[in-house]
């Protein structure tokens, strides 16, 4: 089958267009022959060696995280999916490759696609949506009343997070430039920040949540925003304790770990607050509830740009100039 494979770790190093085995399908496995994939940072990061330590791929790989297509077989122990059925997933860590033709996904990874999205908006959904569902109501149990800032608002992840917030019953605030002022509104969000002319630590106060995936300063100026048994979530780290047991890392990298969040976790300590790194995970029970918001017409999807196949390099880089508007899709077949 035709990938787009990383055969070293480089920061933005090229992806080699070739050919790859088709993925050997387990028990537990639903093979999808894959219509659409989205790009997410995560893929460059992964792409440059920033994860190396926690999720330790060896090249030559495919990389992709997200995936929408067609079943075409299953394992033998398989019972949620048969062949023809339409689907959407984010791989398990380990397993990723969507920016190919075909993919082997555990059952309990993947979902119905949402009858009413193309398979190109379902593909832009899986990473977003379950980000924002484990931090919103996993983690951060939002409901009706809870005050949410969520920074970035015209992202992947934000757009996604500023809708389920709203159907929470939260009141939302978010952060994003002058040009995309209007297009968070319209997703619902109550306060809008315009980060080039507002600070947003200077305008918003007694939060519940702030959920974070921008950098470090911004990180340290959220904590201010929020009122006594506030919690600071972030994707974009620095990685806590918690997520180093979690993900049974050894010893030395959860020292690692202790180290590089100690600056911030203490500060949200003297604060009152919490401070939790979310590295969200696949789920598709979770992606299951996703598809019905969107179905109920709840969820809108909010995609930026569909390239062609042979065009995944291209697209990866449109993603790292941090200028999409919710998410790049790039359409396989």
């Amino acid at each position: 089958m035709k990938a787009f494979i990383l055969d070293k770790y480089k920061k933005r190093g090229a992806l080699r267009f070739g050919d790859m085995p088709e993925p050997t399908l387990q028990d537990d496995d639903v093979l999808i022959e894959i219509h659409a994939a989205g790009l997410n940072v995560l893929d460059s990061k992964i792409r440059d060696g920033e994860f190396k330590l926690i999720l330790p791929y060896r090249p030559p790989f495919a990389l992709g995280h997200d995936v929408a297509g067609t079943v075409v077989r299953v394992g033998s122990k398989v019972r949620r999916f048969k062949p023809g059925d339409e689907v959407y997933a984010r791989p398990r860590d380990g397993r990723i490759g969507t920016f190919a033709e075909y993919i082997a996904v555990n059952e309990i990874d993947a979902a119905l696609k949402p009858k009413n999205l193309s398979m190109e908006e379902a593909a832009s959904i899986p990473l977003v949506g379950l980000t924002a569902w484990q931090a919103l109501v996993e983690r951060a149990a939002l409901k009706k009343g809870h005050k949410v800032l969520i920074h970035a608002g015209s992202g992947g992840v934000g757009t996604l997070a500023i809708q389920l917030a709203k159907h929470l019953g939260a009141t939302v605030a978010t952060t994003t430039s002058t040009a995309n002022l209007e297009l968070v509104r319209s997703l619902g969000a109550d306060v809008a920040i315009d980060y080039t002319k507002q600070e947003f630590e200077k305008v918003l106060s007694g939060y519940d949540v702030a959920l974070n995936s921008l950098g470090g300063d911004t990180l340290q100026k959220s904590l201010s925003v929020l009122g006594p048994g506030g919690k600071l979530i972030s994707i974009s780290g620095p990685p806590d304790p918690d997520f180093a047991r979690e993900q049974g890392l050894n010893w030395f990298l959860q020292q690692v770990t202790r180290l590089l969040s100690f600056g911030i976790r203490s500060k949200a300590k003297r604060r009152g607050v919490s401070y939790s790194f979310l590295f969200m995970r696949a789920n598709g029970d979770q992606l299951g509830h996703i598809a019905s918001l969107f179905e109920a017409g709840i969820l809108r999807p909010v995609v930026d740009r569909i390239f062609p196949f042979e065009a995944t390099s291209e697209a990866l880089a449109y993603v790292e100039t941090g200028r999409s508007r919710g998410k790049v899709v790039v359409k396989i077949r």
